[in-house]
């Protein structure tokens, strides 16, 4: 199966942000779970993506938010690859682009408050759980600002 989007053509703003429904899957997962899941990821990127955008080619940093419905199982970091995987040719050219990541998991009751959310990420928060949000910026070192 291919999970890719159609290149195309205008670079997106960034930071780019989109969260998808649901709550990532593990690299152990099952080949058809993970598939289905990375078409998912690509399908609510391309759709937040504006109309004629291009990959994106320079170094980039990904933040990723897992708001579940429950206690979290497993390991937090597996959940990150077919995430990445399935941005590949869809907003990035490849995912060797990316810098840094950062990855943190909110289960119910352990959510803080966050100072200035993005509208992006406002909606996650008041989303139906699980969901899971996704950032792009070309700004490699903004936490460290």
């Amino acid at each position: 199966m291919n999970n890719r989007c159609a290149v195309i053509a205008l670079e997106p703003d960034l930071p780019f942000e989109f969260i998808v429904p649901g709550t990532p899957l593990s690299l152990q997962a099952s080949t058809d779970s993970k598939e289905a899941w990375k078409r998912l990821v690509a399908g609510f990127a391309r759709a937040a993506l504006p109309a004629g955008s291009w990959l994106l080619t320079d170094p980039l940093a990904v933040t990723i938010y897992i708001f579940p419905d429950g206690q979290l199982s497993g390991d937090v970091d597996n959940r990150v690859k077919p995430i990445l995987d399935a941005m590949n040719r869809c907003v990035y050219d490849d995912d060797r682009l990316i810098e840094r990541v950062v990855v943190q998991k909110f289960e119910p009751g352990k959510v803080f408050s966050f100072g200035s959310p993005s509208a992006i990420l406002a909606d996650a928060l008041e989303a139906a759980k699980p969901v899971t949000y996704v950032r792009i910026t070309s700004d490699l070192h903004e936490e460290l600002s």
